[in-house]
């Protein structure tokens, strides 16, 4: 069997309102409700996740709501309302894979940026992509963040989210990057990047220091 590479490990206590129901309009599962506990995996070798998915709903109670398997990456999201029910699925699975939360790679930002003032033409055409969270509005601020792995990106969202007042466009936590779009104020804007960058140090200050804690 070929060796399974743990590229995203990320656990979030509560969902937040937005975030969750942008991910239950993709939500091949069981849709996830603001304030369950989450954890999202991915692995390489893609078809990996299937026995991954396997172990954590046969040993416990959490629900699936969305699965991904790509040639090269397997994305996993499992969700419950009892945070240390998300946090066993986990622990089993790292048991699999005869690992540790460390060996999860870091999150590295590919890309960060602030657009002041957004055009309708830029707006028009960002509402007509396969968008699944709020429209983007003419004279809004975005921000837009790019990381990876993929799967990193929608700890970021939620960070994001609880930290400002803006408003979730798009995020896509799948393929070799993930990407999200949030719109708000100039202040807010800035104030969700800042929120963003410090979740992903947050990431990765925990693994370097070996704490043993999941994220």
């Amino acid at each position: 069997m070929a060796a399974i590479t743990l590229r995203t490990f990320v656990f979030i206590d509560a969902l937040q309102p937005q975030l969750a129901s942008h991910l239950a309009t993709s939500s091949q599962g069981f849709l996830p409700v603001p304030g369950d506990a989450c954890m999202w995996i991915e692995v390489s070798p893609g078809m990996a996740v299937h026995r991954l998915s396997d172990i954590a709903l046969k040993a416990t109670n959490v629900r699936m709501g969305e699965q991904v398997v790509e040639r090269a990456f397997g994305s996993m999201e499992i969700h419950y309302r009892n945070q240390s029910e998300v946090l066993a699925a986990g622990d089993l699975i790292l048991r699999q894979l005869q690992t540790t939360v460390q060996a999860r790679l870091p999150c590295r930002i590919t890309w960060s940026e602030v657009i002041r003032a957004v055009t309708p033409d830029h707006a028009t055409l960002i509402n007509r992509q396969l968008r699944r969270g709020s429209m983007l509005l003419p004279g809004k601020s975005m921000f837009i963040l790019e990381v990876e792995p993929a799967g990193y990106v929608v700890y970021a969202a939620n960070e994001a989210e609880k930290a400002a007042n803006v408003t979730l466009v798009d995020v896509k936590p799948f393929g070799s990057f993930g990407r999200l779009t949030m719109m708000g104020s100039e202040a807010e804007a800035a104030e969700a990047e800042r929120a963003a960058h410090r979740a992903v140090q947050a990431i990765n200050a925990r693994a370097a220091a070996h704490s043993g804690d999941s994220l």
